[in-house]
């Protein structure tokens, strides 16, 4: 068996379906479904039951899956370890949303550089279907993000609560207008703009990230919702404007990891999290 085997297999036990782990993984679903055959040709046992719903693991599929997270956890444990220069003594990886990479992440980035300068640090910019997928695979160590899943073998530890407020580029405006730009801050937040807004039409401008936001209302005028985090320096420089008396939503933030921690620089890189967190 090979790792993109184990990693096709998780893909699939996450999600409950060969067309999904497809999707996720960028394959055919025959390539899906073929090296799925292959697993199950060299252990000897049938690793899925597939029906309309989708697919549910066999007892043989829940009996292999904790293997398959090793088999992958080992296979990127040894292409980050072993490429490591020799002054490194360890290396952690880390992913979260781009409006997280404002301030809180790079600031733990300083911060653990200066608590341990012999662990090597990647970091990565994802949405949270990926990064739970890389969680769940073990080829990410930490995940931040703001609409989480839960699944078996991750701790999903609430961290903070950020505050959305429409911002504009123009200092007269009091509700979303033509050239509104809806950011996709997930369930929680469309249901809350929904009852506040029922009236507003589908907004002609729609975008996955609060940065593409701030980069249309900048170049091309409109109003959106950003964290205040993100906002507050743009309206101090007069770039944004607060728009008076809009609603404004909570929106939590989480980070993700496993129960298990093997990683033996975790506690510490958890810890600073949580105090950066608390001190935001």
């Amino acid at each position: 068996m090979d790792i993109d085997q184990a990693r096709t297999f998780l893909a699939i036990a996450d999600g409950g379906s060969f067309i999904e782990a497809a999707g996720r993984l960028h394959l055919t679903q025959s390539t899906v479904s073929a090296r799925i055959q292959r697993l199950e040709e060299e252990l000897g046992a049938r690793l899925f039951v597939r029906n309309r719903a989708g697919a549910t693991l066999t007892m043989g599929g829940r009996r292999f899956a904790e293997y398959a997270k090793r088999l992958v956890l080992t296979a990127e444990q040894a292409r980050h370890h072993v490429g490591l220069p020799s002054r490194y003594h360890s290396a952690l990886r880390i992913g979260g949303r781009i409006a997280l990479w404002e301030g809180l992440l790079p600031a733990w980035v300083q911060w653990m550089r200066r608590q341990e300068t012999n662990v090597a640090i990647r970091a990565e910019i994802g949405f949270e279907e990926d990064l739970m997928r890389r969680l769940i695979e073990g080829t990410l160590d930490i995940g931040l993000m703001y609409s989480p899943t839960h699944s078996p073998g991750l701790v999903v530890e609430h961290l903070f609560d950020e505050t959305l407020m429409l911002v504009s580029s123009r200092p007269a405006d009091t509700h979303p207008g033509d050239d509104y730009i809806y950011v996709e801050w997930g369930p929680a937040f469309d249901i809350q703009h929904t009852l506040s807004y029922p009236d507003l039409e589908p907004p002609p401008q729609v975008v996955s990230i609060g940065w593409l936001g701030i980069q249309f209302m900048l170049s091309n005028g409109g109003a959106c919702y950003l964290p205040a985090r993100m906002a507050e320096p743009l309206i101090a420089a007069g770039r944004l404007h607060a728009v008076a008396d809009a609603p404004r939503y909570p929106l939590s933030a989480y980070m993700v990891y496993p129960k298990q921690l093997d990683n033996p620089v975790m506690p510490q890189a958890l810890d600073g999290l949580r105090q950066l967190a608390r001190a935001a």
